[in-house]
C-alpha cells in the first residue's frame, strides 16, 4: 500500500508524488507507466548513459572510431533511390558537419527530428563522400540542459509520450532522482554482508544511486552486475524451491519393463541410438526411485524424441495405468497421435485424440473410457485439463513443447491425477542460461546424437531472380523419385490463419497463389498438394497421407509442417519469405528434409529485410548446430519472443538480460540453491530479507509454481 509521510525523509514505499519535483499530475503520469512508489522510481533504470567528458568535435572524428558528437540538426530528409531510400540527418558544430543516416525505420526516425534540436550521436564513423554514421545511437537535448551535467556520465531515461507530455524527460528524471536521494531515510539490502563480500556485491544502495547518478564507467558495471544478480538470483530462488518441494512428492513406482515394451522395442525398424539408450535409462531410474519424475527431454529436430516418449508411456501403460501427452496446438496433437498410433498399433495399446475439434458423440466415448480405465493413452490440446475430462488413475503425463503453456495450465492437468510423472519435451533447442531459467526446477535429458541413417542438409540463400535455377533443381530430384516441400509465412496459424469476418488473410492468399502457380504452370506435369492449418483435421490427414505414400511430388505448405512430418524421401525444401521467420523456426521447418541416407538441399529465398536479414539469415548456412541457431536466436529476439516470457511471470525483468548474463546466471543459481539448501523455508534470521523481498516482488510466481 502506498502511504503519505508526514515527516521529512522518504521510504521506499512512499508515493511517489512526494518526491520533490514531483507532485499529484505528474505522479499520475508516472502511475500509468508503472511508477507508483519511491522504489518504482528507483528502479525505473537509465536506457543508456552520455558520456560528457569524451565527446568529439566533428573536425576531430576519425574513421573507423566509436565517437559521441553534441550538434545542432542543420537539415533532414529522404534520399536515394526508389529501390533503396534513406533518412538523412546532418548535424553541425562549431568545427563541422557529419551525416547521420538510417535505412530502416524511417517513417519512425523522420519524425524524431526537428532543424535546430540540440543532439547527441554515438556510432562509428566512416566516408561514403563525406563524414557519416550509419544507424548511430542518438539523443535529443534540451536547451536548458542542466550545466552541471558538462563534462559527467549523464543517464538517459526511457520515455513515453504521456511523461514526456507533463515535462519527464531525462533532465527532470535526474532532478527528481537527484532529490530523492537528498530525502530518502534507507534502503535495505536484502543481502547479508558475508553473502555480499562471498560474491563481491556492492550494497543495494550504493548500486541504486549509481546506476541513477555514476561516478564513472566502473561503477556503473558494478551496479548493473548487482542488480542483475539480484533478478537471477531470485528467478533462481524460485527454481530452487519448486525444485525441493518436488522432490518431496512421492511418486507411483513402475520397477519393471513390462511386456509392451519389449513389442514395442522388438517391432522398431531400427536401433535405438546411445542416446535414445541413456536417456531410458535415466527415465527408468526416476520410475523406480519412488519420486515423482520431473524432466525436460530436450534434442534436437529428427534425434528421436517420439520413440522415447512412447516407450516410457508403454512402461505405465502396461500397468494398466494411464497416460496423457499434451501439445500446445491441435496441428501438433494431430502429428503425434499419428506417430504414436503407428507405433502403439503394433502392440494393440488403446489411444485417442482429444482437441476442442474432436466430435462431441466421440468425445464423450473419450471422457467415458478415460473414466472407466479403458483407454490407457490419449493424447490432446488443452482440452485435457477441462474440468469434465476425469482420469481413472493418471500417472504419467508427457508434454510437448512446455515453454508454449502457462504454468498454471501445466499444473492444471497434474491435479488430475496422483502425483503423475511429468515429462516434458521440445524439439526447440534450448540456450543453457535459458535452460537454467525456464526449466531451472527439473532435471534434464538430452539427446545429442542424430540417427545413422540421416543424411547431410545443404543450407542456401538464394535472390528471388534464382527461382528458375532453383525449379530445375526440383525437377531434378523429383524425376529420381524424391519430394519437395516449398513453405510459406503465415503469421498466427497456431490459432486461425483468417480475419475476423473469416476471410484469408494476406498471407494465406500468397500461399494459396504460389500453390496455384507451381501446379498450374511451373510443375503440371507433378501431383502438387496444399496444405495450411486451416483445413480440416481430415483434409491435412488426407494431404499429409497421400504425401507420405509419394503420391504428391510437392507439398506447399505453411508452417504447420514445423514439427511432426517424417518423411524420409523428401530431399528438398524451399523456403518463401525466408527473412520472416525466426531462425530456430527455420531450423526447425530445416529438420523436415535429410531424413534418409541421401540428405537434403534447404533453399531459402530473401525477399525483404536488407542486409540486416540477409546475416541473419547467414546463420542457417553456416551451421546446422540447433544449440548455436539458438543462441543466436535468443540474442537476435530475446526470450520474450522466443519463449513467451509473459506466461511465466518472467516480465519483471528490469535489468538482467537472459542472452547475455550467463556467467551471472551461473553464480546467481549456484548462490540461490546453496540458500535453500541449507534454510529450506528461507526462515532463518540472516535470510529474513531474502524471504521479505520474495514474497513482495514474487508472490504470483510462488503461487504458480505451487511454492508455499
Amino acid at each position: 500500500m502506498v502511504s503519505s509521510p508526514g515527516r521529512t525523509s522518504l521510504r521506499l514505499a512512499d508515493s511517489v508524488q512526494y518526491v520533490k519535483g514531483i507532485g499529484p499530475v505528474r505522479a499520475e503520469a508516472l502511475g500509468e507507466a508503472g511508477i507508483k512508489t519511491v522504489e518504482d522510481l528507483l528502479y525505473y533504470f537509465p536506457r543508456r548513459y552520455l558520456d560528457r567528458r569524451n565527446t568529439t568535435l566533428v573536425s576531430d572524428l576519425k574513421i573507423g572510431d566509436q565517437a559521441t558528437v553534441l550538434a545542432r540538426v542543420a537539415g533532414q530528409g529522404i534520399k536515394g533511390t526508389r529501390r533503396r531510400k534513406y533518412f538523412q540527418v546532418t548535424i553541425t558544430d562549431d568545427s563541422g558537419t557529419l551525416a547521420c543516416v538510417w535505412f530502416h525505420g524511417i517513417e519512425w526516425i523522420e519524425r524524431r527530428f526537428r532543424v535546430g534540436d540540440r543532439v547527441a550521436v554515438h556510432g562509428k564513423v566512416e566516408f561514403y563522400r563525406h563524414l557519416q554514421m550509419v544507424h548511430p545511437d542518438f539523443d535529443l537535448l534540451e536547451e536548458d540542459e542542466d550545466p552541471l551535467n558538462t563534462g559527467k556520465i549523464v543517464s538517459l531515461y526511457p520515455g513515453t509520450a504521456g511523461l514526456k507530455a507533463k515535462g519527464l524527460d531525462s533532465r527532470r528524471f535526474r532532478q527528481v532522482i537527484r532529490a530523492c536521494w537528498e530525502r530518502l531515510a534507507s534502503v535495505p539490502d536484502h543481502f547479508p554482508p558475508e553473502f555480499r563480500r562471498r560474491f563481491s556485491l556492492p550494497e543495494l544502495a550504493v548500486a541504486l544511486k549509481q546506476i541513477h547518478l555514476p561516478d564513472d564507467e566502473e561503477w556503473i558495471k558494478r551496479a548493473i552486475h548487482r542488480l542483475k544478480f539480484d533478478e537471477h538470483f531470485f528467478l533462481q530462488l524460485l527454481m530452487a524451491l519448486r525444485r525441493r518441494s518436488l522432490e518431496v512428492l512421492p511418486g507411483r513406482k513402475f520397477p519393471e519393463l513390462g511386456p509392451i515394451v519389449g513389442q514395442i522395442y522388438r517391432s522398431l525398424p531400427f536401433q535405438l541410438t546411445d542416446a535414445q539408450v541413456r536417456v531410458m535409462r535415466e527415465v527408468r531410474a526416476d520410475f523406480k526411485s519412488g519420486r515423482m519424475m520431473n524432466r525436460l527431454l530436450q534434442g534436437d529436430v529428427g534425434s528421436g524424441k517420439t520413440v522415447v516418449a512412447l516407450l516410457a508411456a508403454a512402461i505405465v501403460a502396461g500397468e494398466q495405468a494411464q497416460v496423457a501427452v499434451m501439445a500446445p496446438t491441435e496441428i501438433l496433437a494431430e502429428q503425434h497421435f499419428r506417430a504414436f498410433k503407428t507405433l502403439a498399433a503394433r502392440v494393440d495399446l488403446p489411444l485417442a485424440l482429444l482437441t476442442g475439434s474432436t466430435p462431441k458423440v466421440e468425445r464423450t466415448a473419450i471422457l467415458d473410457a478415460l473414466t472407466a480405465g479403458r483407454l490407457l493413452l490419449v493424447v490432446g490440446t488443452h482440452a485435457l485439463f477441462q474440468e469434465s475430462v476425469d482420469f481413472r488413475d493418471l500417472a504419467f503425463i508427457i508434454v510437448d513443447e512446455q515453454h508454449r503453456f502457462g504454468v498454471v495450465q501445466r499444473g492444471r492437468l497434474m491435479e488430475k491425477g496422483v502425483y503423475p510423472h511429468v515429462l516434458a519435451m521440445t524439439a526447440t533447442p534450448i540456450p543453457r542460461t535459458l535452460a537454467i531459467t525456464y526449466h531451472g526446477d527439473m532435471d534434464v535429458s538430452l539427446l545429442d546424437e542424430m540417427p545413422g541413417n540421416r543424411g547431410k542438409v545443404t543450407t542456401q540463400m538464394v535472390e528471388p531472380e534464382q527461382q528458375d535455377e532453383i525449379y530445375g533443381y526440383m525437377r531434378s530430384e523429383m524425376g529420381q523419385g524424391r519430394q519437395c516441400f516449398v513453405v510459406y509465412p503465415v503469421i498466427g496459424e497456431s490459432v486461425w490463419p483468417e480475419t475476423p469476418d473469416g476471410s484469408e488473410t494476406g498471407d494465406l492468399k500468397a500461399a494459396k497463389a504460389g500453390f496455384i502457380q507451381l501446379r498450374d504452370r511451373i510443375f503440371p506435369d507433378f501431383k502438387v498438394g496444399y496444405l495450411h492449418g486451416r483445413m480440416k483435421g481430415s483434409e491435412k490427414d488426407a494431404v499429409m497421407e497421400a504425401f507420405q505414400a509419394r503420391e504428391v511430388q510437392v507439398l506447399v505448405s505453411t508452417t504447420v509442417i514445423e514439427v511432426g512430418i517424417d518423411v524420409a524421401n523428401a530431399t528438398v525444401m524451399v523456403v518463401e519469405n525466408a527473412e520472416r521467420f525466426g531462425l530456430t523456426q527455420l531450423h526447425q521447418l530445416r529438420g523436415r528434409i535429410g531424413r534418409g541416407p541421401g540428405g537434403g538441399h534447404c533453399f531459402l529465398v530473401q525477399r525483404g529485410g536488407g542486409e540486416e536479414a540477409a546475416q541473419r539469415l547467414g546463420i542457417m548456412v553456416r551451421t546446422s548446430d540447433g544449440f548455436e541457431i539458438a543462441d543466436e536466436d535468443l540474442k537476435l529476439r530475446g526470450p520474450g519472443e522466443l519463449f513467451g516470457v509473459r506466461q511465466h511471470g518472467f516480465e519483471k525483468l528490469r535489468m538482467a538480460d537472459l542472452a547475455t548474463d550467463g556467467p551471472i546466471i551461473r553464480v546467481a543459481r549456484q548462490a540461490a540453491f546453496d540458500v535453500v539448501s541449507d534454510d529450506p523455508n528461507i526462515q532463518k534470521p540472516e535470510n529474513r530479507e531474502i524471504h521479505r523481498r520474495l514474497v513482495h516482488d514474487y508472490q504470483h510466481m510462488l503461487s504458480n509454481l505451487g511454492v508455499s
